[in-house]
């Protein structure tokens, strides 16, 4: 929950986790978004000293995602807002991530790295849109570390873990490299890992390796569009943003082109409620709202595919 002037009055969440050893399957996040959804409304409003009447609109993300998952929190919000006779706001997950943290970090035109297990895209406001300069090709940053960690049975959630394991390493193993442009591939890079850790490794040296190889792709193909936008200001965003050591390369590609670097603290770095309220208020402001009956989910959302106003 957030108010008109920007402050987070509640980022009430219960988080899905898959069983070990496991990816999320939609069926069971959206059963367990079902089942704790009551007591998070109840919680948030609680937190933020709000009454449900009170509220001037109700915001959902409408994509993308998964869609049983999406479907969930659409069906939630619909039935909020028509009790409350609230306008119901549609928000797109990546703008709300950018949004969140463009807030928190005071970031006013930055070339924005979304790195999280929706999303690898690199952009940049322009007339009325984000605009991509670089994206994964198939798998996200977030996706593979998540990927790699279930395959080498480490603790979920995979990011963190391989992290500090990685801090460890100090052998470099050699992986694949994949540039293409101004995109990354991380596929390829996700299979010989497998194989690597088949054969047995040191994981220590494979997780310090992997996060290498992965992380200076995007910091390459993320100098090439800073160079090109010329913008001077760099925003890290996502749930892969609060990794220390992916933060320190993009630093240094920002520090190179002395552009400011900013991102996302590490409280809203992953996916929140907070990132919807507060983008939810920018649209609502900029008098954008949809009908119950026509607020179709779109897992399939791109990011440049979407108009705003209040930018």
């Amino acid at each position: 929950m957030a108010s008109s002037k920007g402050e987070i009055l509640s980022d009430a969440k219960s988080i899905y986790t898959p069983l070990s050893g496991k990816g999320i399957h939609p069926r069971d996040a959206a059963q367990h978004h079902c089942e704790e959804a009551p007591k998070v409304i109840k919680l948030s409003f609680n937190e933020s000293k709000i009454k449900p009447h009170q509220i001037d609109a109700v915001a959902f993300s409408l994509g993308p995602g998964l869609g049983p998952v999406l479907r969930t929190g659409a069906t939630v919000a619909r039935a909020l807002a028509t009790w409350l006779n609230k306008p119901l706001v549609p928000v797109h997950h990546a703008i709300g991530h950018i949004e969140l943290a463009s807030l928190m970090t005071g970031a006013k035109d930055p070339l924005v790295i979304l790195v999280s297990g929706g999303h690898t895209t690199i952009a940049a406001f322009a007339k009325r849109r984000w605009r991509i300069f670089g994206e994964t090709e198939d798998i996200t940053l977030g996706n593979l570390l998540d990927a790699f960690a279930r395959e080498a049975s480490l603790p979920s959630p995979g990011g963190p873990t391989v992290e500090a394991l990685a801090r460890k390493g100090r052998d470099f193993i050699d992986l694949p490299y994949v540039v293409k442009g101004n995109d990354v591939s991380y596929s390829g890079l996700l299979t010989a890992a497998k194989e690597i850790l088949k054969k047995g490794c040191d994981m220590k040296n494979l997780c310090y390796s992997l996060q290498e190889v992965a992380f200076s792709m995007l910091a390459e193909a993320s100098e090439r569009a800073l160079a090109y936008t010329e913008k001077d200001e760099v925003l890290l965003v996502g749930g892969v943003a609060a990794n220390e050591r992916l933060q320190q390369m993009i630093r240094e590609i920002t520090d190179e082109h002395k552009a400011s670097f900013y991102v996302v603290p590490k409280r809203y770095s992953g996916d929140c409620g907070a990132q919807i309220a507060w983008t939810g208020v920018l649209a609502h402001k900029s008098n954008i709202q949809i009908e119950v009956e026509k607020s179709f989910v779109r897992p399939k959302w791109r990011l440049d595919c979407v108009n705003i106003p209040w930018r």
